[in-house]
């Protein structure tokens, strides 16, 4: 077997690399259990414990384990391996009879091609006026809850397939849905098992008329919009050393996994020449995106979109476009298919600055002097694809200590058909009518972000802090603490168990939560710490045991901390694909587990409503959402008061009212 060259792995936390994936699938294929019928669905590196971390050094051998899922198509059973590279054995193999790995690229293309040539699929898209099949796309979806499952195919590893059909090769298809019309395939044996056909919506006209174009050679591109150039003639602030980062007294590793893509490693800031850090590893753990609509044809949908799909491997190559302007730097990707080979994503993670208004300023009227700072900000990102959607996951490094974690939501809705002539008074308030014929259903996107926080050491605690008002009653000033009635105070409570602290966000408490280390102070006393300041928010209003609610626990509240466990890494379980009930913080948080000067993680659900509108048609511009990391205490000072200005900031050309 090849060896695996220690040039190639310069940190136990670096992402796999393609000769320790060929390495992975050598070892797993001399396994008897291994045969033809066996798929490769996921290669995960194992990272080592924090104990172990901490006492590696550079140039230390780095000993790599890899987690890899398997799925036996004849035996309809799944298997996960822990792989040994530098032993090149496998340490442990175990049969997971109730698990159901992710739905990889290779499924669903291969399921696409099957549903397409069914006969029982292409009668029904017949019904529908489809003559040429040569531009249908079929999207298999997760059949999520057995409540979804057709009888008799309980037992069958399924898919959904939806439908569109485009017109010509560059047509947008999602413009025209093939409505009602239902394929299940069994993944396993790419076998369409049945095709529900909940009839035609309108006869007269069964597809929507509309275009829907928003290609750039098929769209009048407006006028007046003179060429702008985002450029560094010097050169970028950071450097980088393979996989770390060193910016503006940020240190921290850029990690890669196959199932959420971008991770945040070891993140630490420079006070002074002391290396302080505040985060082991920061990454969206999960998504769900349930559908309001009351529809047959649609009431069903629920993605776990980071789990059922594994969303790192839905990356973008961002050299394609103009995701990111500036000077950048790239960051490539690989996994392994379904067969075992290299899957590569160059440039699946892209690296920038920006700037970003003002940092801070001050004008000194009576000297006639004025300090003003530009706020630079270090932008680490990757853009996944899910089928008709664009997720765009943001971090950005900020110079006074601020971390901020940003999703911009994009591409196209996910849609069906009315009769022609609907309007607004008809859909019930369940969807939309986004163009002539088509319907786009109210539906939500949650992403949860788990945070693995290390400030100044790992025994940490976690505070909610609100606003409180001084007087309990109505206030008066005679006898008072309170002489002016003005008076008001942070009230912080210490979280001490896993279920003290599931919360909510409270906007106008101001409610934040606070993690410190309880054994540091800083110059006045107050413990060292980081503030999780959340942004705009939305709750589920699905119905508590509604499959959407049921699935994906980590809805039902924006907030949780539980200990540090290397067991627990995503929110809906490691297996929530076709799962009725996957594990995840719901299940681990019922222990009550004590969070009081412990390596405690925090998890943040950030939800997004999304009623669309017609301006969301055919393309969706972005919706954002976020929340920010702070230093609360962390400094004794503001930490940016050294950023100096920009040089010739203000001497580029400017325009008077003459011009």
């Amino acid at each position: 077997m090849a060896q695996v060259s220690t040039t190639e792995v310069e940190h136990p936390l670096d992402p796999l690399t393609a000769p320790e994936i060929e390495l992975t699938t050598e070892i797993l294929e001399a396994h008897d259990e291994v045969t033809d019928d066996v798929g490769f669905y996921s290669y995960q590196p194992v990272e080592p414990p924090k104990d172990e971390l901490s006492e590696w050094e550079d140039g230390d051998p780095v000993d790599r384990e890899v987690t890899a899922v398997l799925r036996d198509f004849a035996e309809r059973e799944t298997y996960e391996a822990v792989v040994s590279l530098s032993e090149e054995e496998i340490v442990s193999w175990e049969h997971l009879p109730d698990a159901i790995p992710h739905i990889p690229d290779m499924d669903v293309r291969e399921a696409e091609a099957a549903i397409i040539e069914d006969e029982a699929f292409r009668d029904a898209a017949r019904e529908r006026g489809v003559e040429d099949f040569e531009h249908v796309i079929v999207d298999p979806w997760p059949v999520n809850a057995s409540e979804f499952v057709p009888d008799g195919l309980e037992e069958h590893r399924l898919a959904r397939g939806l439908a569109w059909v485009g017109r010509d090769e560059k047509d947008n298809a999602y413009s025209r849905p093939l409505e009602g019309i239902h394929a299940f395939i069994d993944l396993d044996e790419m076998e369409v098992l049945e095709v529900v056909d909940n009839g035609v919506v309108d006869e007269d006209s069964p597809l929507p008329p509309d275009r829907a174009d928003f290609r750039a050679d098929r769209v009048d591109a407006r006028d007046g919009r003179e060429h702008l150039d985002v450029v560094q003639p010097e050169g970028v602030s950071w450097e980088v050393d393979g996989r770390e980062v060193e910016w503006q007294k940020w240190s921290f590793r850029v990690g890669w996994t196959d199932r959420e893509g971008l991770v945040l490693h070891d993140i630490t800031y420079d006070d002074d020449g002391e290396e302080r850090k505040i985060l082991h590893r920061m990454s969206a753990s999960a998504m769900a995106v349930p559908y309001g609509d009351t529809d047959p044809n649609h009431s069903w949908k629920n993605a776990l979109d980071i789990g059922e799909f594994n969303v790192g491997r839905m990356v973008n190559s961002l050299d394609e476009g103009c995701d990111c302007l500036g000077v950048m730097h790239y960051f490539d990707a690989v996994t392994n298919d379904r067969d075992g080979n290299v899957l590569r994503f160059p440039n699946a993670i892209c690296m920038h600055e920006e700037d970003d208004g003002l940092l801070w300023k001050h004008t000194e009227i009576r000297k006639g002097n004025t300090e003003v700072r530009r706020r630079r900000r270090l932008v680490i990102s990757q853009i996944a694809t899910v089928y008709n959607y664009d997720y765009a996951f943001y971090y950005y490094l900020y110079q006074d200590g601020r971390i901020e974690a940003e999703m911009r939501l994009t591409g196209i809705d996910s849609n069906g058909v009315v009769p022609e002539g609907t309007t607004a008074e008809d859909t019930g308030g369940f969807y939309e009518v986004a163009a002539p014929q088509i319907k786009t259903s109210l539906h939500q996107h949650h992403f949860n972000f788990r945070m693995d926080f290390d400030i100044d050491g790992e025994d940490n605690a976690v505070y909610e802090v609100h606003n409180e008002s001084a007087d309990d009653v109505a206030w008066t000033h005679e006898d008072s603490d309170n002489p002016s009635g003005q008076g008001w105070y942070m009230d912080e409570t210490l979280l001490e168990t896993e279920q003290e602290a599931r919360m909510d966000i409270d906007p106008n408490k101001g409610r934040y939560w606070q993690v410190v280390n309880p054994n540091e102070t800083n110059a006045y006393g107050y413990n060292t710490g980081y503030k999780l300041h959340p942004h705009a928010n939305v709750e589920s209003p699905m119905a508590p045991g509604s499959p959407a609610r049921r699935r994906a626990g980590f809805l039902d509240n924006d907030f949780w901390v539980t200990p540090y466990s290397e067991d627990e890494m995503y929110a809906d379980g490691e297996y929530p694909t076709q799962n009725d009930d996957p594990s995840g913080l719901r299940e681990w948080t019922k222990a009550d587990r004590d969070i009081v000067d412990e390596d405690v993680v925090v998890w943040y659900t950030l939800g997004v409503n999304h009623r669309t509108r017609p301006e969301d048609w055919p393309v969706l511009p972005v919706e954002i959402a976020g929340f920010e990391l702070a230093p609360e205490g962390f400094f004794d000072e503001n930490p940016a008061i050294d950023v100096p200005p920009e040089p010739a900031a203000c001497e580029s050309e400017a325009m008077s009212d003459d011009d």
